[in-house]
């Protein structure tokens, strides 16, 4: 192959290549593939001052660029590696959900075979792949298997999760599985860890879905169900107690919601201070900025002098008064950038959270104590539920009890999602302490203004692909533009044939979309592809740097990648 050009024989080596940055000092290192061999390919640049004293001179110029080009075959290592990739031992917990409550009623005969159904279908699932499935307990099952048959089971986007639920032997309810998997650690030990934290994922998130983390990176698959309400009253009790405990050792709480807080986020924050209150110890809640719903609710505390005046601190009080000793309790969040004030959060060793969203892949960390419970309605209802078994249940004034039942009615869009039973035990609990409907109803009323952008909004509402509405929330000038835009979603949920609302809604500086839907439509899962997050009906997602139409064409987008990739 004399005097042709290397291009010819490697088609990968060009001349973008020969282009040196200067911190690749003259050398760089490349790998191609070329007549099925893998090549390294080392490139040098040649200095052509050392060739002019050499017998080459002759040919050489001064602006000529010389560069040495050498191949080394590395086919073998390269297959050796991949092979070593696909044995590597994945682990993978498999956890039925809702097992307690599916064989609620069923005779024990039936419930035999049930679980014998059950089993056969998880073992048959992961035996192509050569997996050793084990059962640890009535409802957990181990799996391990290879790296190559985890690639089948992504590509099958593990249809047992579907598969599961259409065992029926006259069950009421259907069963579903929750599977969490681990990999990309070194040892099989820290595989299994990443396993159950994975596990731990798909429990917060509401089950019924695989959570795989491959170290950091994690994906989902599934999760379209609606959740099961779980009437766990122990848990409660258990809860309410760790924190009572937590309450008598320690002197000072901060209770702080998310930023731009709703009524649920005040509400459950005003439950959770009330308990601190009756065990006198000295408690603030932290909310740096009074949206449009909450002000009419926390104006009937801080004209009330029963309250201490230093019983709301904004972010910037709190900072300068809190120290490492203050426990921080947060409620209505756990992602950390959105609560009212992430500095706080490095800064108090003792953290709680109290939740009902689904948890994401970066959950406020070091928590002393955490209980999200993704099957509750709000966070005012766990909070709600908590008090009652405080003292035997707490009695509540009329406006502490007005802030928690609105919190609830919020949340639920007035009782008319994710509402369980014990969401109506709870209101009736609140009733009871002198929550009062109508007074609630007035305080939640909008101006005429918002209530005209909200008119607005729904009119001029786009439907795409004949069931998503799509439509803009014009705020200017009203106080609180995020609420009005998730107003308008809950209204176009209203309208026949719609399966799920997206309201996008320009705030200071950042894009905000509402999203809705009835229980059709998983809008979570559309929502965390957008960076955001949030429950099966009720979720969103912020946006920095763009544009209305932008963030419209890349919902649209990916609504379309979705439908193609059968996902909604």
């Amino acid at each position: 192959h004399m005097r042709k050009h290397i291009q010819h024989i490697f088609t990968d080596i060009t001349l973008e290549l020969l282009q040196m940055e200067p911190e690749d000092e003259n050398q760089r290192v490349v790998h191609i593939y070329q007549n099925e061999k893998n090549y390294r390919v080392e490139i040098r640049r040649v200095d052509v001052q050392t060739l002019l004293t050499t017998d080459m001179a002759d040919d050489v110029r001064e602006d000529d660029v010389l560069f040495a080009i050498y191949l080394y075959d590395e086919t073998k290592l390269v297959e050796a590696l991949e092979e070593k990739e696909k044995i590597k031992l994945v682990a993978g917990h498999i956890y039925i959900d809702n097992y307690d409550e599916a064989f609620e009623g069923i005779e024990d005969a039936r419930c035999s075979l049930f679980l014998g159904l059950i089993d056969k279908r998880v073992n048959k699932y992961f035996s192509p792949g050569a997996a050793i499935v084990r059962k640890l307990e009535k409802d957990k099952y181990l799996a391990v298997f290879t790296y190559s048959y985890l690639e089948k089971l992504i590509a099958d986007k593990f249809s047992i999760l579907n598969d599961i639920k259409s065992i029926n032997i006259g069950n009421e309810k259907t069963i579903t599985l929750s599977i969490g998997i681990g990999t990309g650690a070194a040892d099989y030990s820290k595989n299994f860890e990443i396993a159950r934290a994975a596990m731990d994922l798909a429990l917060g998130r509401g089950g019924d879905q695989t959570v795989l983390k491959e170290g950091d990176k994690v994906t989902y698959f599934g999760g379209k169900s609606q959740l099961a309400e779980k009437n766990d009253r122990v848990k409660i009790r258990v809860k309410a107690q760790a924190l009572m405990r937590v309450m008598e050792n320690n002197d000072e709480f901060f209770i702080m919601g998310h930023k731009l807080p709703d009524i649920d986020s005040f509400g459950s924050a005003i439950g959770i201070y009330l308990m601190a209150r009756k065990m006198k110890k000295n408690a603030h809640i932290v909310i740096s900025e009074v949206t449009a719903t909450v002000e009419p609710f926390m104006a009937r505390f801080t004209s009330n002098d029963d309250y201490p005046e230093d019983m709301f601190y904004t972010g910037q009080d709190a900072l300068e008064r809190v120290s490492p000793s203050t426990v921080l309790i947060v409620v209505d969040v756990n992602r950390p950038q959105i609560t009212d004030c992430p500095e706080l959060l490095n800064i108090c060793r003792t953290k709680i959270v109290f939740d009902h969203h689904r948890q994401t892949s970066d959950p406020i960390a070091d928590t002393f104590m955490s209980y999200v419970d993704s099957s509750a309605s709000s966070a005012s209802e766990m909070v709600a539920e908590m008090l009652t078994y405080v003292n035997e249940g707490t009695k509540l004034r009329g406006l502490e009890a007005d802030a928690l039942y609105a919190g609830i009615v919020i949340d639920t869009d007035g009782f008319n999602s994710k509402s369980g039973p014990r969401t109506f035990e709870v209101a009736a609990y609140l009733r009871r302490n002198g929550a009062d409907v109508s007074r609630v109803r007035k305080l939640l009323r909008n101006d005429m203004n918002e209530y005209k952008a909200v008119a607005a909004a729904v009119s001029r509402a786009e439907v795409y692909r004949d069931s998503y509405a799509i439509s803009v929330f014009e705020g200017d000038g009203l106080k609180s533009p995020t609420i009005g835009g998730a107003q308008a979603a809950n209204e176009l949920l209203d309208i026949r044939g719609i399966k799920a609302s997206f309201v996008i809604t320009k705030y200071e500086d950042k894009i905000y979309i509402s999203a809705r839907s009835i229980d059709e439509v998983n809008v979570q899962l559309i929502m965390e592809k957008l960076g955001g997050g949030g429950h099966m009906t009720v979720a969103g997602a912020q946006f920095k740097d763009k544009t209305i139409n932008n963030v419209i064409l890349e919902l649209k987008e990916t609504l379309d990648e979705m439908i193609v990739n059968d996902e909604l």
